[in-house]
C-alpha cells in the first residue's frame, strides 16, 4: 500500500512537471482551427524555444535555441507595432484558422487573437508581429535538439 501511494505521488509530480512548457514562457504563438483542424504552437522561454505541430495525423515536436539577436528582434517588432494597442474585433467567426500571441515579458505584455479578426486599422501591425514568429518557425523547423 505504501509503495502504491509513493508511486501515485511520483506519477502526479511527473505529470505536473511536463506541462511547465505550456504555462511558463515569455512568448507564445499558436495557430489552430479551420475546416481541417490543425494545431501549431511555439513557446519561447529565455533562449529556448519549443515548437509543436499536429496536422492531419502528423505530429512534430522540436526544441531549439534562439540567439539574443532573435529575441531582440521580437521585442523590437512588438514595440514598433505597439502590440498592446492592437485592437481585436468582436464579431463571431467559425471554422477560421486563428492565431493567438501571448507576451508575458516586458512592456509589451498582452494577449491578442485574430479569432474574431483584427480591426482593419491594426491589421498591418498584426501581420508584422505574426511574421516575426513565422520567420522563427521557418528558420528553425528542421533543427532538432
Amino acid at each position: 500500500m505504501k509503495n502504491l501511494v509513493l508511486m501515485l505521488l511520483m506519477v502526479l509530480l511527473t505529470a505536473c512537471k511536463s506541462h511547465k512548457k505550456y504555462t511558463d514562457y515569455d512568448y507564445s504563438f499558436s495557430r489552430s482551427g479551420g475546416n481541417k483542424p490543425f494545431y501549431e504552437n511555439l513557446w519561447i522561454k529565455g533562449n529556448t524555444a519549443n515548437y509543436s505541430m499536429d496536422r492531419e495525423g502528423k505530429k512534430v515536436e522540436k526544441k531549439f535555441t534562439l540567439s539574443d539577436e532573435t529575441l531582440k528582434n521580437i521585442e523590437t517588432t512588438l514595440s514598433s507595432n505597439k502590440f498592446r494597442m492592437i485592437e481585436e474585433d468582436r464579431q463571431k467567426v467559425y471554422d477560421n484558422v486563428s492565431t493567438i500571441i501571448v507576451v508575458k515579458k516586458g512592456d509589451n505584455s498582452a494577449s491578442k487573437s485574430n479569432a474574431s479578426f483584427i480591426m482593419k486599422k491594426d491589421q498591418q501591425r498584426w501581420d508584422q508581429v505574426v511574421e516575426v514568429f513565422r520567420q522563427i518557425i521557418e528558420a528553425n523547423k528542421n533543427e532538432v535538439k
